[in-house]
């Protein structure tokens, strides 16, 4: 019996030492943490990144980091399947179709979603692009007196025209034009003119590599007394920047006929200016 006492005793002060030791070293993890929050500045404020303040921004955060009241809530797949479930079961708490809680929109979601209405624009425009090389040829070496009317009318006979487009100088010996068909029947057809002579020389006629480029509405003159005014118009580039709007006018009345109005246009980065002379009667 005294052995089982000796014994009892001694397992009772093992255990006793082994508390102390365990509060001991509590006691100095204690000591250690409050002499490290001692030496904290207690008015710093607390940092936060400019990636974290714009990322709060999206999610309802105001901006001292705390979340305002209005934030949506974004829940676990099993959390919401729940929350559907008790709202078809009538429960008071409300969720949105696309995951987020309190009528409150899913963001992360909606902004997945432009994303991909963007590339589907994207594609669509390309694919309209596409399409409108297919329809258009490229037709080169055109006569001076060509005008588009008549080059319209000479590939209308391939196909209906949709668009046609003659480019280059007023006093170039050729020019050439883009022609755009409804379909692609008739750009096919237009590749037989190719060696047909117009003019004084044979036309060459190539699949497009480009779509004609729309014109804004908004640059079109818009009555009667708009275009006669555009035909009345010329553009003049490369224009010394010595020149002034008076000497402009002085020298276009002397060489060309009376002006009616003159805009002389230039900026600091280009060495020259742009002017649109009106005149009085068409040239």
């Amino acid at each position: 019996m005294a052995a089982v006492a000796e014994n009892a005793i001694g397992s009772d002060i093992h255990r006793s030492s082994a508390a102390a030791a365990a509060e001991t070293e509590y006691q100095r993890d204690v000591r250690k943490l409050v002499d490290l929050l001692s030496k904290l500045n207690p008015s710093a404020k607390e940092f936060f990144p400019s990636s974290y303040s714009t990322a709060a921004a999206c999610v309802g955060r105001r901006p001292d980091g705390r979340l305002s009241a209005d934030a949506p809530i974004f829940v676990a797949a099993s959390d919401y399947n729940n929350n559907n479930d008790q709202v078809g079961n009538g429960s008071n708490k409300d969720s949105s179709s696309d995951g987020s809680v309190s009528n409150q929109p899913n963001r992360r979601r909606r902004n997945g979603y432009n994303q991909g209405r963007r590339r589907m624009n994207d594609r669509a425009r390309r694919s309209v692009r596409e399409d409108s090389i297919r329809r258009t040829v490229y037709v080169s070496d055109i006569d001076q007196l060509v005008t588009e009317e008549t080059l319209a009318e000479i590939f209308a006979t391939c196909g209906q025209v949709v668009d046609c487009r003659v480019c280059g100088g007023p006093h170039s010996v050729l020019r050439f034009a883009f022609i755009e068909f409804a379909d692609e029947d008739g750009a096919r057809a237009a590749l037989n003119l190719c060696g047909t002579v117009l003019g004084y020389y044979p036309l060459r006629v190539l699949p497009s590599k480009t779509a004609i480029l729309p014109v804004n509405p908004k640059f079109l003159p818009r009555s009667e007394d708009e275009k006669e005014m555009v035909v009345r118009t010329v553009y003049c580039t490369n224009i010394d920047k010595k020149v002034t709007q008076i000497d402009l006018k002085v020298f276009f009345e002397q060489c060309c006929g009376k002006v009616s109005r003159l805009r002389l246009l230039g900026d600091n980065v280009h060495s020259t200016r742009i002017a649109f002379v009106e005149f009085v009667q068409n040239l």
